[in-house]
């Protein structure tokens, strides 16, 4: 299947590359023209424009925008717009705001243009392991781009299989959902990212605990010097606390056990916050939500071993750099 994509970043380059790898055809395009011709010498096409994109697709085109969520992807959602034909695709796959979607969704199906919004999780280890993805749009939109879906998608791997799934839930089982109409994909992952928020605090604040168990302030036959490294790799190992966050969390602790290179200034990108607000639009009490939230907020004052930790897993899961880290580099 042939694609169009805009945005060659940290995801959108290597959704390119896994599309490739399974004969998808793309046409590619950013501002940094040499990311441009990286993907082209790796056998994309490259495109000078936009309009240069538009032109070197089939029709139906199919146009993926991977761009940060606000103004970047509003205008170029805005300008492909203007390229495109009646019955083409356009696909947002960054973190949009879910109303955004659903307002830029009826502006092209005026013109009977279709719309997906896909909310893409798996950040810097996509191209491997491949992409959650929760899809919001039409039922023909999402059948027309499937073929892409199920390439980019983890595919059952090593999982163990759930009981009693049926047929119905395959496509789950291989990693992507049609969540519903258009705006619920990145709504399901406005609140996956929300999730994300607390299980990171949870894992933060438990191994703050931790280390301050030596401090000065307790009895000195209860202080004790716990090797964090030793603990985050136990707990991988059949513990029920364990996920991909602690794997990383135990990877940084490896690599670095004080976590020098973080300063522990932890940024939010937006999903915490809206998915707060949907919580109070809902009157759903959000309490861990809120406070993870919050503890962010309060890291850019204050910071504490749990807030560089925190900084560690965002780098570890989306290359985010921050602070020190960001310094040091």
């Amino acid at each position: 299947m042939q694609l169009g994509m805009i945005g060659l970043g940290r995801m959108g380059g290597n959704i390119v590359k896994r599309l490739m790898r399974d004969d998808h055809k793309c046409v590619v395009f950013d501002r940094d023209a040499k990311a441009v011709a990286a993907l082209a010498e790796a056998g994309a096409t490259g495109a000078k424009d936009l309009a240069d994109l538009v032109a070197k697709l089939d029709a139906p085109r199919v146009v993926w925008v991977m761009l940060p969520a606000g103004k970047p992807t509003e205008d170029t959602v805005a300008e492909i717009a203007t390229h495109l034909k009646a019955g083409d695709i356009v696909i947002d796959g960054g973190n949009s705001f879910y109303k955004d979607d659903i307002r830029r969704a009826k502006a092209l199906k005026e013109k009977s243009i279709g719309y997906a919004d896909v909310g893409v999780s798996g950040g810097v280890w996509g191209l491997e392991r491949g992409y959650c993805m929760m899809i919001g749009g039409e039922t023909k939109t999402f059948d027309h781009i499937d073929p892409l879906l199920k390439t980019l998608a983890p595919g059952l791997g090593d999982i163990p299989r759930t009981p009693k799934l049926t047929k119905a839930n395959a496509r789950a089982e291989h990693g992507y959902i049609h969540a519903g109409p258009v705006g619920s994909g990145h709504f399901v992952k406005m609140i996956h990212n929300g999730i994300e928020y607390g299980l990171m605090q949870a894992y933060a604040e438990g191994f703050d605990i931790l280390k301050n168990k030596n401090s000065e302030a307790l009895p000195e036959d209860e202080r004790f010097d716990l090797n964090l490294t030793d603990i985050s790799e136990v707990w991988r190992r059949g513990s029920v606390v364990s996920s991909w966050l602690l794997d990383l969390t135990a990877q940084a602790l490896a690599s670095d056990s004080q976590l020098e290179h973080f300063s522990g200034e932890v940024d939010d990108s937006g999903e915490g916050r809206w998915t707060l607000n949907a919580a109070i639009e809902e009157a759903v009490p959000a309490d861990v939500l809120a406070a993870s939230l919050f503890a962010r907020f309060r890291s850019r004052e204050k910071n504490t071993f749990g807030e560089k930790l925190l900084s560690a897993m965002r780098f570890g899961f989306g290359g985010h750099i921050e602070g020190a880290l960001e310094k040091k580099s």
